[in-house]
């Protein structure tokens, strides 16, 4: 049995909402998790950057405030600590994630899943 699609997905991000939209068009329902009020745990979360082959770094909103109050611009910090940043505060998780077919994309632009589907 193949793993459900997934999308990590903040309904008031317009990039998110686009990327479910295109989804559905294919036909697709995929489990929606609202990853501001569920966030990935750690574990979760490496497993989806090892997926998309990157780095922490690379998955922050680094234009969040919370960022820069939290020092995560340090260059110094752990690929550790940037992940428990992370998962501590959802809002720095760039979105929308999907998981599908063992493989990940970030929907950045939205069409950039279709490779994965």
């Amino acid at each position: 049995m193949t793993e459900p699609t997934r999308i990590f997905h903040n309904p008031r991000c317009s990039k998110s909402r686009q990327t479910l939209e295109l989804l559905t068009e294919r036909g697709i329902e995929p489990e929606i998790i609202r990853y501001l009020e569920t966030p990935p745990t750690e574990q979760q979360l490496q497993d989806i950057l090892a997926a998309l082959n990157l780095e922490p770094r690379a998955l922050m909103r680094t234009g969040e405030k919370e960022y820069k109050e939290q020092g995560l611009d340090d260059p110094d910090l752990s690929r550790e600590q940037l992940i428990t940043a992370m998962v501590a505060t959802p809002k720095l998780i760039e979105r929308p994630i999907v998981l599908a077919n063992g493989k990940a994309a970030l929907g950045r632009p939205p069409e950039n899943v279709l490779s994965i589907l």
